[in-house]
C-alpha cells in the first residue's frame, strides 16, 4: 500500500484513494469547494507519482513545480505531500472596502500588497485564517485600484460568517487566480452578447460587461439579472446609468416568479450570439436549456456555475 508523508507524519492508504480524501480523512486539512478542478482551492504540493484526473486544470509551469489538485489525484505510489499555506504561499492584501449593496449582498475591496495581473472574469481564493474561498473578480483592472468581489452572505458559511465580520484595514491572504469562463475576447466586437446571471453571478459579469464596453464593442449587449425578488438587484442603479450612456447595452432585472414566462420569451436575434452565463447551478441550466432550444450552438455559451458550501481548512 502507498504511504502518504506530510511533515513529520506518515501513513497507509490504499492504492487509488482519491488525494483529497485521504488527506482530510488524516486530519490534515485541505479546504476543497467544487471537487471538479475548477475552485483550485484544494492546491497541494507533490513529489512522488499521482495519477491526475484532470491534468490540464494547472498551467505547465504549476505542473511541472509540482503542484497539483488533490481532489482530481488519486495515491498510486509513495507520495509527499505539502498542503498550500496561506500565511506562506498566499499574498497579502489589505481591506480597502466593505459596503452592503443590499441585505445580503456584501462589496467586499482589497489592496494586495503586490500588483497582481488579471483579467475581468477571472476567480481568486480568499483566505481569511484558516477559511477559504474562491470568489470571482468583480473589478476591472484598467479601471479599479482594488480587487472587487461580491459576496453572498444569505446562508451561513465559514467564510461569509467571517466576511460579516471584516473592517477596512483588515489583512487577507489571496491563493490561486485562475481563468474562469467568463472573459471578453476582443474578437467578439460586433457579435450579440448576452450576459444572465442569477444573485451574485452577476459580480463577475459585471466586469465582463464593463469590459466590452470599455473596448468599444459594436454588437448588442443583453444583460439579464434573475433575483429571488426586486430587492436583490443590488447593482441595478449602476446597471442603469451604463445603459443611459450606451445605446447597444439593455438591462431587464428578472425575479424568480417571473423567471418562466420571461425564459419563455427569450429568442435569439442572431445565430452569432455569444452567451456568458453565471450564478446557481439550478439557474444556468435552466438559461442554458431555454437557449439551447431557442438554437444556441453549445460551443457559443459560456457557463461558471456559483457553489453555495463554504470551504474551510478546519
Amino acid at each position: 500500500m502507498p504511504e502518504l508523508y506530510v511533515g513529520e507524519r506518515h501513513w497507509s492508504v490504499s492504492t487509488g484513494s482519491n488525494l483529497l480524501d485521504a488527506l482530510n480523512q488524516a486530519g490534515v486539512a485541505v479546504p476543497y469547494s467544487c471537487r471538479a478542478g475548477s475552485c483550485h482551492a484544494c492546491l497541494v504540493h507533490c513529489r512522488g507519482e499521482v495519477e491526475d484526473q484532470q491534468p490540464d486544470a494547472l498551467s505547465p509551469a504549476q505542473r511541472e513545480s509540482g503542484w497539483r489538485l488533490a481532489c482530481q489525484c488519486r495515491v498510486v505510489a509513495d507520495l509527499h505531500v505539502e498542503a498550500f499555506d496561506p500565511s506562506r504561499d498566499g499574498v497579502p492584501a489589505a481591506v480597502v472596502g466593505v459596503e452592503w449593496l443590499s441585505t445580503h449582498v456584501l462589496r467586499l475591496r482589497l489592496q494586495p500588497e503586490r500588483g497582481l495581473r488579471y483579467r475581468a472574469g477571472q476567480h481568486l481564493v480568499l483566505w481569511a485564517g484558516p477559511v477559504a474561498r474562491p470568489y470571482s473578480l468583480a473589478s476591472l483592472p484598467e479601471e479599479d485600484p482594488f480587487l472587487e468581489f461580491h459576496l453572498d452572505c444569505r446562508q451561513p458559511g465559514a467564510f461569509s460568517d467571517a466576511a460579516r465580520q471584516l473592517r477596512v484595514g483588515d489583512r487577507l491572504r489571496l491563493g490561486e487566480l485562475r481563468g474562469g469562463a467568463l472573459q471578453y475576447d476582443p474578437d467578439w466586437q460586433t457579435r450579440p452578447l448576452w450576459l444572465l446571471a442569477s444573485g451574485t453571478g452577476l459580480g463577475p459579469l459585471w466586469g465582463v460587461l464593463r469590459e466590452a464596453l470599455r473596448q468599444d464593442h459594436q454588437g448588442a449587449i443583453r444583460l439579464i439579472h434573475l433575483a429571488h425578488d426586486a430587492s436583490g438587484h443590488y447593482l441595478a442603479e449602476p446597471l442603469a446609468a451604463l445603459a443611459e450612456r450606451h445605446p447597444n447595452l439593455t438591462v431587464e432585472l428578472w425575479t424568480a416568479a417571473q423567471l418562466t414566462p420571461a425564459l419563455a420569451q427569450l429568442r435569439l436575434v442572431s445565430r452569432q450570439t455569444l452567451a456568458l452565463l453565471c450564478g446557481h447551478p439550478a439557474s444556468v441550466e435552466a438559461f442554458s436549456k431555454r437557449l439551447f432550444l431557442a438554437g444556441l450552438p453549445r460551443n457559443q455559451l459560456l457557463a461558471d456555475v456559483f457553489l453555495s458550501r463554504s470551504i474551510s481548512g478546519c
